[in-house]
């Protein structure tokens, strides 16, 4: 259970405000059907953090070790540092879509998620737990509760929302965690 809590929370937070947010945003203004685009949201992020979360408990199977679990915590660390920078999404609206909703979506998602917070923080997030489904169910849900609504409310609700606020706390529990995880790999908790 607390590797799909701690999933869902740091990526509903880390997500706030990110670039797969803005695309959500857009998509609802442009195709003006919220259903597919969540659905296309739901199925590009179980695709894309399933194999996240698989690579990144891979890595921690084949690499035990206390440096490996250092550079674990390392990694939580420094995801604190860039989840204060805001995300930008650049010129998805002048692109016309050649599929439907749900299609452009998944495409869409999946792509704008590779080498996003999110995705690395799942394969942080599979490191630790080393549980791929926990880890899955959890870093999807928190997608699907960062998104959901910006599909429904769009950018009403990001100019609504204190990003700085919202990015500080993702960035402290983002923290909070690699410093766990380092003070546990030194024996000190």
């Amino acid at each position: 259970m607390e590797a799909l809590f701690v999933s869902t929370v740091v990526v509903a937070l880390a997500e706030i405000g990110d670039k797969t947010q803005l695309l959500a945003i857009v998509l609802a203004a442009r195709f003006k059907r919220p259903m597919p685009i969540i659905a296309g949201i739901f199925a590009a992020t179980i695709a894309n953090h399933f194999l996240a979360a698989l690579v990144g408990s891979q890595v921690a199977s084949i690499l035990e070790g206390q440096w490996f679990r250092y550079a674990v915590g390392a990694s939580f660390i420094a995801m604190a540092l860039w989840t204060l920078i805001p995300d930008k999404l650049d010129d998805v609206e002048d692109k016309p879509a050649r599929f439907g909703a749900f299609l452009t979506t998944l495409i869409a998602f999946f792509l704008v998620e590779m080498g996003d917070k999110t995705q690395i923080a799942t394969v942080a997030l599979g490191a630790r737990f080393e549980n791929v489904i926990a880890v899955t169910m959890g870093t999807t849900l928190g997608m699907m509760i960062a998104n959901v609504p910006a599909v429904f409310l769009g950018d009403a609700l990001i100019r609504r929302v204190p990003m700085r606020a919202v990015h500080i706390t993702a960035a402290l529990l983002f923290l909070a965690i690699g410093l766990w995880v380092v003070a546990q790999t030194a024996g000190w908790v």
